[in-house]
């Protein structure tokens, strides 16, 4: 049974930063490819930063390059997702999953964890 739970969001000015975190249980995600997706309300969860199972490559959305690092520890099936730069355009619920490089995410997500910017 895989399980995925993300923290590590909250109310943060712009310009500010979050560090958000995704403990992953499942004996197969600590060499899957890994991502963090966010969610509008209504819309549907897009992919924003992804890491290879190797953790040597990442992949970013052209809205948060340069601004978000994805990172992992594979040892503690950690997922981490630096978010700096932080835009009132960023506020969503922020999810992990499988992802990248065509990897499509497992059927059971998370809770999710609401980033909001807003001064």
């Amino acid at each position: 049974q895989v399980q995925l739970v993300e923290s590590g969001g909250g109310l943060v000015q712009p310009g500010g930063s979050l560090r958000l975190s995704c403990a992953a249980s499942g004996s197969t995600l600590s060499i899957n490819n890994m991502g963090w997706y966010r969610q509008y309300p209504g819309k549907q969860r897009k992919l924003v930063a992804a890491i290879s199972g190797s953790g040597r490559l990442t992949n970013y959305a052209d809205s948060v390059k340069g601004r978000f690092t994805i990172s992992r520890y594979r040892a503690k099936n950690t997922v981490y997702l630096q978010l700096n730069s932080l835009k009132p355009e960023d506020t969503a619920v922020y999810y992990c999953n499988r992802g990248g490089w065509g990897t499509p995410p497992v059927a059971s997500w998370g809770q999710g964890t609401q980033v909001t910017v807003s001064s």
